[in-house]
């Protein structure tokens, strides 16, 4: 019971940290439970589930403040969604030490490219193909469809394997790619993590990796976490909320390729 606590308080506090950036967290998640002694397909199923539950909860505070442009998920998410499901039902078929290492490096990338300051793009006269002028609330910003649907779907794919929500590349996308502000990207960001995370859930499922036990409490838990870190995120400043972002990542990058050298290390 001792290890349950301890993962349920740890969940708490990543929950609310991911869930103010707009990300699930299951680059922390699967180590924690990993370490907590659940082997490695099961971890990355109940973290699927504490990642709906945190995104969720999150995105139901965001709602609130119409933060959620919900027309570009509806666009930019379901290949991210599909590839989740794929991603699920095959990630037995990869060493899991290998898709750690490579994910690690994805979030070195996705960490750095946050620090960097986003910069307001000047839209064409001309109506593009593949390009889509949007406008929400009092922004506009122009969304390159031929650079946003081939990363989302990659991202869906990698995301069902591990284990995570691919909130991590996601908003980088919409911040850097996009233009989208940095609120409209977090709290958008939740409810697509949310699609992802259930897609790439009932891919762990259907394989026979869901363990009740670990998942009902942790996920509890991280409907607690979801609602507070929605709530802290509206009170932050966007550009802090980049920097937390960052931060976190390169965090999340270093933690997980630590659980990938202990994973070669323990063959």
């Amino acid at each position: 019971m001792l290890v349950v606590g301890i993962a349920i308080l740890s969940i708490l506090v990543i929950s609310v940290l991911m869930s103010m950036t707009g990300r699930g967290g299951g680059n922390f998640y699967v180590p924690v439970l990993v370490a907590c002694g659940l082997p490695m397909l099961q971890a990355a199923t109940s973290a699927q589930c504490i990642l709906l539950c945190t995104a969720v909860a999150a995105a139901l505070v965001f709602q609130t403040s119409r933060s959620i442009d919900w027309k570009l998920a509806m666009v930019i998410d379901p290949p991210t969604d599909v590839m989740a499901l794929l991603g699920g039902y095959y990630a037995h078929l990869l060493p899991s030490g290998v898709l750690k290492f490579v994910f690690a490096g994805l979030l070195v990338l996705s960490g750095f490219f946050m620090l960097r300051p986003a910069r307001n793009r000047p839209f064409s006269d001309k109506n593009r193909l593949g390009f889509w002028r949007r406008k929400f609330g009092e922004h506009e910003y122009e969304v390159n469809l031929w650079l946003a649907l081939p990363i989302t779907a990659g991202t869906g794919l990698i995301a069902g394997m591990v284990g995570i929500s691919g909130g991590s590349f996601k908003v980088p996308l919409m911040v850097l790619g996009c233009g989208v502000p940095m609120r409209v990207a977090v709290g958008t960001s939740s409810a697509m993590v949310a699609a992802t995370a259930f897609m790439g859930l009932i891919g762990h499922s259907a394989a026979g990796d869901f363990n009740a036990f670990w998942s009902i409490p942790t996920s509890v838990t991280a409907i607690i976490g979801g609602l507070l870190g929605g709530v802290f995120s509206l009170k932050t400043k966007p550009k802090n909320l980049k920097r937390i972002f960052a931060y976190t990542t390169l965090g999340a990058a270093l933690f997980m390729a630590i659980n990938a050298c202990l994973t070669f290390g323990n063959r």
